[in-house]
């Protein structure tokens, strides 16, 4: 009986060819862990610089008045931005109310209910395409939609168009967290006798609310600050208005208005506003991520 060539070779050797392959890959992931740093290092370095510089601008804008007036006029000391915190918040909250409650039904059925369905195939294609499609393209279409028709610039459609945005994101965390619960659960409930519409509201759902209200709080943080799709919505105003059958003040879009501008004592209020944004968006990524630790 033939011995296997590897007890003919000579173990001088073969050891020789495994220390050159382990020194390879030692230098292969040398390489490797050394882009990785470089590149780490490269993102962190503008990073830092973009929070130290807004930090150090932001913070210079901060006053009583920046919380208690409105946007002032053109080259005029004093005033805020009361009427575009107010404002955004109003955009915000609305678009939450009416995108997350769709979002978290579209989830439901495409976890529960649809599966591999034709519509919920076609549904998850479209929700790709619209987690994917540039902010301005959703603003345009509102634009068209609405704005067009109405013949004016309104809060309404700010809404929807931030709505249209927030809605795809839930959607996919909706299904993402719904996917991670295990199947025994199911079954032990259908088992039971439990219908499916009580099992989804009492066991899947409730075991997945963490990562849920984790999504809904990301796509608030992302719709928080957009400027384009208020730019062809909402747009903005001078002043302090509840109506949102009118152009709504927004931060946003303020804060583009006053950077652009020529006064001084608009770009310290849009350095201000810079501020507030990137503090709510920060403070809304990391409540969400001491959910989902939790969760």
């Amino acid at each position: 009986m033939s011995r296997p060539a590897t007890f003919n070779q000579d173990p001088d050797r073969v050891q020789a060819t495994r220390l050159k392959l382990q020194r390879r890959r030692r230098g292969t992931n040398a390489v490797a862990l050394t882009l990785s740093l470089a590149a780490m290092a490269f993102g962190l370095i503008w990073l830092i610089w973009i929070l130290y510089t807004t930090l150090k601008l932001g913070i210079g804008g901060l006053s009583v008045d920046l919380f208690t007036q409105s946007t002032p006029p053109p080259n005029t000391d004093g005033g805020g931005l009361a009427n575009a915190i107010v404002g955004s918040l109003m955009l915000v909250v609305l678009a939450t109310c009416v995108g997350t409650p769709l979002g978290i039904l579209a989830g439901v059925y495409l976890a529960e209910y649809g599966q591999k369905r034709w519509l919920a195939n076609v549904t998850r294609f479209i929700n790709d395409i619209l987690l994917s499609a540039p902010s301005i393209v959703v603003g345009l279409f509102v634009y068209a939609l609405v704005v067009a028709k109405m013949g004016r610039f309104s809060g309404w459609a700010g809404v929807i168009a931030l709505g249209l945005l927030q809605i795809p994101i839930v959607i996919r965390t909706t299904e993402n967290m719904l996917k991670l619960v295990p199947n025994a659960l199911r079954e032990a409930a259908f088992a039971l006798g439990t219908p499916k519409w009580k099992m989804v509201m009492s066991i899947t759902l409730k075991a997945s609310v963490g990562g849920i209200v984790t999504g809904v709080l990301l796509a608030v943080a992302r719709i928080a600050g957009e400027t384009a799709p208020l730019l062809f919505t909402a747009l903005s105003n001078q002043f302090f208005s509840w109506d949102m059958n009118q152009p709504v003040a927004n931060l946003p879009v303020t804060i583009y208005k006053f950077a652009m501008s020529l006064f001084p004592q608009w770009q310290s209020l849009a350095w201000a506003g810079v501020f507030l944004i990137t503090l709510g968006v920060l403070g809304l990524n990391i409540l969400a991520r001491a959910i989902f630790s939790k969760k």
